[in-house]
């Protein structure tokens, strides 16, 4: 199984409101909804297939004008199913069936199906899904909207709003409020549309927000084609979960799921009870919005009109800080940004200012300091180039240690940018400088793990696999791995000790 777990851009300007707004309420509708809407489904169906099978039977009955037209559109959609049960010696379905294939009397039967249909109006006058999911034969307008707030199950509320939270804030951020509602909402009814010429005629209702979300996926492919998404990838092997993460560019991997809803919806249509077509067509309409915004201008200038509303406003005490470092006065600068930093911790300006000085007047001590801060305000802040950047500082300041946890991230980043031979480095730091620390079994664990897989190096794997083993920080949760880490490093290095043997064997000629 293949879940999105992130992306490069995990940061915003301003608190996504409008995705935020939407996730909070489809889970409340949810939490309203769904306990019954099952229940309310059971009552609906009964009444429902048989108005079908004696409309079929009796076609001379009278219905009302709603029921016939949801009838015409079944009829239409599904002929094959009207021919067998047209047909009055078809299998019997149900009691009810075998029961009215020996009323021969047409009063009866009309009052029958008055009865039924009285049934069904107020089975789905009670029922949600009926009033509020969209069915392609009974099509309101409402629906159309409506449909996008309910959910069939945890799994399905829970994957639309985390793919809804992942490209939704960062679009959000940059068209603004109003367009990305206007986009968000079109998406949906669009997808809905979709569905509805893929499946004319179904009786099927159709419920759920993927195909608004799939519409912020294809303008995320437009808008962010080079953003790496991080995956992690789950299966089961000898009855254990394994999970392997890996970093995708948005321009194959998005295309690429497009592509199996295509193929599945080709394939299986509404069978699968997924409604493929709509999340094909959302995606479509989502590109083609994100074109359009970007060719018109429109998001340029909701960008602009964004970035007058955060643009940064100076702190006086920076202003005054900056003037004296511009004019020499360093100390008194620095003096003012150590009060500074002393109630905002946190403040990047202040810090940048601080290290600035301290290269100014070569104190390597301040340098690593304030190099130091600035790489855990950057990580706390998912900035993780910035941090990087802070963390060669440190490293040029003749920084030799840093808090395990600190460090540890940074030797993530490194993996991450895929310099494995300087991340099995600093890893390797981290394991010597902490080895009674949590991360130091962890760094052990991440520097086999790259020597084995990344760097082809078994016999440093196997090094690293062994010194975990020998650990002094407990690590019972990392035996099974550990074990099989080392197995598989020894069977890596086999076929390098079979080659150095032959080559020994045969001696050296000059």
């Amino acid at each position: 199984m293949l879940i999105p777990i992130g992306h490069e851009n995990m940061s915003a300007r301003r608190w996504p409101i409008i995705t935020a707004g939407l996730i909070v309420i489809n889970v409340v509708v949810f939490l309203f909804t769904y306990f019954n809407m099952e229940d309310q489904q059971r009552a609906v169906a009964p009444a429902r297939a048989h108005i079908l099978i004696l409309a079929a039977m009796r076609p001379e009955l009278r219905v009302r004008p709603e029921t016939r037209q949801w009838i015409a559109a079944f009829q239409k959609s599904n002929p094959h199913t009207w021919e067998t049960i047209k047909d009055p010696n078809h299998n019997i379905i149900d009691g009810w069936d075998a029961k009215i294939r020996l009323v021969q009397n047409p009063d009866t039967l009309q009052a029958e199906m008055d009865s039924l249909e009285t049934e069904y109006a107020e089975a789905a006058g009670n029922s949600v899904i009926q009033q509020y999911a969209f069915t392609p034969a009974s099509p309101r307008p409402v629906t159309y909207v409506t449909s996008m707030f309910l959910h069939g199950g945890w799994m399905h509320l829970i994957f639309n709003m985390w793919f809804l939270w992942l490209a939704g804030f960062v679009l959000e951020d940059n068209w603004g409020r109003i367009l990305y509602t206007i986009v968000y909402f079109a998406a949906g009814v669009f997808a809905t549309q979709v569905h509805a010429w893929a499946n004319p005629g179904s009786i099927t209702p159709s419920l759920g927000a993927s195909g608004a979300v799939a519409g912020l996926m294809g303008a995320f492919l437009v808008r962010f084609p080079k953003m790496k998404i991080e995956m992690m990838w789950i299966w089961w092997f000898w009855l254990r979960p394994r999970i392997y993460r890996f970093h995708a560019a948005a321009y194959w991997l998005l295309p690429a799921w497009l592509l199996i809803e295509v193929f599945n919806g080709t394939l299986f249509g509404q069978s699968s009870g997924v409604a493929h077509w709509a999340h094909v067509g959302g995606f479509v309409f989502g590109a083609a919005a994100a074109l359009l915004l970007k060719a018109t201008g429109l998001e340029h200038i909701a960008n602009a009109t964004i970035e007058k509303k955060v643009s940064w406003t100076a702190n006086p005490q920076i202003d005054q800080a900056t003037e004296m470092i511009e004019t020499n006065q360093t100390d008194a600068a620095g003096t003012l940004l150590r009060n500074m930093v002393a109630t905002q911790p946190d403040s990047v300006d202040a810090w940048s200012l601080l290290h600035q000085i301290a290269e100014r007047k070569s104190d390597t001590q301040a340098c690593r300091e304030a190099a130091q801060r600035l790489c855990e305000i950057h990580l706390k802040a998912r900035e993780t180039d910035l941090a990087w950047e802070s963390f060669e500082d440190f490293i040029r300041a003749k920084g030799e240690k840093l808090p395990a946890a600190l460090w540890f991230e940074m030797c993530r980043i490194a993996e991450t940018q895929q310099a494995y031979a300087r991340a099995v480095d600093e890893y390797s730091k981290l394991a010597k400088t902490w080895p009674d620390q949590r991360q130091s079994l962890m760094a052990l664990m991440a520097c086999a793990r790259l020597s084995l897989k990344q760097l082809s190096q078994p016999q440093d794997a196997l090094r690293f696999f062994q010194a975990a083993a020998a650990s002094p920080v407990p690590h019972l949760d990392f035996e099974p791995t550990i074990e099989i880490g080392i197995r598989d490093a020894q069977k890596a290095m086999s076929p390098v000790r079979a080659a150095d043997k032959l080559a020994s064997s045969q001696g050296t000629g000059f």
